[in-house]
């Protein structure tokens, strides 16, 4: 199938009558929205694209828009359509990916003949070269078989090869983290560092100094030179978690960093430059921050080339007993006992738990009720039922019929707060988010540090 992309309706209609009177099967699309739901989807021997759409005149949505479909599918031939027929646009197509290009008005027996040169050299191409990919694919210790999470391992897999930017989408505990070892493992810099920041722990005045470096002298106490997060990742991965907390004049140095990549240290005025891979994670809104103007919409787009989401444990019901049999055997290998044999109650009880902490607090629990049971030999649901806490009504596990994800939320919120009252950095750790995340949730509830349960 050869996929047109073009917004004029009646280039589309011509190039569609064209091909199909020469024996091609043909979609054509208006927008790019629709074209990246088609590449994800069906396989495709051709694209043929428009480099502008309604929404821009510079060919820029186009160049983007390319080089998410040659993540996607690497192999196909995308030919581009411009009007003008600029080579420094042409020039960055084809250093994007593209196969070719032709100018409005074009010449259809000249079309035709390029259709046809890229159909032959790409079936020409590797057949057995997708065999291997999967088998050596590195999960980086990511349990599961779930569809849900089956379906983001192969975006990751695709993905991963590419130096394109990855912004990863899910909720605390999702294993965000793990995603982002697994593109950097499996891509062209994996014998290069992974640097991990998480920026909700950076505050503003520390930010320029922890990811920038300093020189000697730079400030008061800086009795030598350091190097920022960026040099330290050069030539590999730095991976930001928590992008969504940065605040905006961090947001600023941040985009000049990614657009330029290059970087100041403290008390030095030449430039460095700096060879990365940027992945980035959150689980806040960024499209609503961005829309509310407090998250920037250039550097929004500037992470977000790739967008990962991860399901949440209640979406995977089916990787829960996976999970438990492995954090069994990791906690009986720490702490030198038996595995333990979990009965199928148990598991059936530990599957319809809700787990708003996800995969860390369900982890947790399969420790917890380990050590609360004394190394026994057989798990059985009251085990874990124990663990949990004994009312189990008011547990952050308990499965609550109808209740949203954001009741749950506020349940374990109110929890921890009862918990740690009146310290909000252990209110903080217990629910696995940073203090500024926490302040945000408290605001979006009306809760205040000393509320107790309402």
């Amino acid at each position: 199938m050869i996929l047109i992309v073009d917004d004029d309706k009646s280039i589309r209609l011509s190039l569609g009558v064209l091909l199909r009177r020469t024996g091609h099967e043909v979609t054509a699309v208006e927008t790019p929205d629709e074209a990246l739901a088609i590449v994800r989807s069906t396989p495709l021997q051709l694209i043929l694209m428009d480099m502008n759409f309604s929404r821009a005149t510079t060919g820029e949505e186009g160049i983007e828009l390319l080089r998410k479909c040659k993540i996607f599918q690497p192999d196909t031939p995308v030919i581009l359509i411009t009007a003008w027929g600029s080579i420094p646009l042409a020039v960055e197509g084809m250093q994007a990916g593209a196969f070719d290009f032709i100018t409005k008005p074009w010449d259809n027996q000249l079309l035709l003949q390029r259709i046809d040169t890229a159909l032959q050299l790409s079936a020409t191409k590797s057949q057995q070269e997708n065999t291997s990919a999967s088998s050596d694919f590195d999960r980086c210790g990511i349990i599961g078989k779930s569809a849900a999470l089956t379906q983001v391992l192969d975006t990751v897999r695709r993905v991963a090869p590419t130096n394109a930017p990855v912004l990863i989408l899910g909720e605390n505990g999702t294993g965000k983290e793990l995603i982002a070892h697994a593109i950097h493992a499996n891509s062209q810099r994996a014998k290069a560092p992974f640097v991990m920041v998480n920026l909700g722990g950076i505050s503003q005045s520390l930010f320029e100094s922890e990811m920038f470096g300093h020189a000697k002298g730079a400030f008061t106490g800086a009795v030598a030179a350091r190097k920022g997060r960026f040099e330290v990742a050069d030539k590999g991965t730095i991976f930001l978690d928590e992008i969504g907390d940065l605040d905006p004049a961090s947001q600023v140095k941040m985009l000049r960093v990614l657009q330029q990549h290059t970087f100041e240290p403290l008390g030095e005025s030449k430039p460095r430059k700096v060879d990365i891979r940027v992945v980035c994670a959150t689980n806040a809104n960024l499209q609503a921050m961005v829309a509310d103007r407090t998250f920037r919409e250039d550097l929004f787009y500037r992470i977000n080339l790739i967008t990962l989401r991860l399901p949440p444990l209640r979406e995977r019901r089916e990787d829960i007993p996976l999970l438990v049999e492995h954090f069994a055997r990791t906690n009986a290998a720490e702490a030198g006992i038996e595995i333990p044999d979990i009965t199928p109650d148990a598991m059936t009880w530990l599957s319809r738990q809700q787990y708003p902490g996800n995969i860390r607090e369900l982890k947790n629990l399969v420790e917890r009720t380990m050590i609360v049971s004394g190394g026994a030999a057989t798990l059985t649901a009251e085990d874990f039922e124990k663990a949990a806490g004994a009312d189990a009504s008011r547990s952050a596990l308990t499965s609550i019929e109808g209740a949203t994800l954001d009741d749950l939320e506020r349940s374990a919120i109110v929890s921890a707060l009862e918990k740690y009252p009146g310290n909000l950095s252990k209110v903080a750790e217990a629910l696995g988010i940073t203090r500024q995340s926490l302040y945000r949730r408290l605001e979006k509830y009306s809760l205040s540090p000393n509320d107790s349960r309402q």
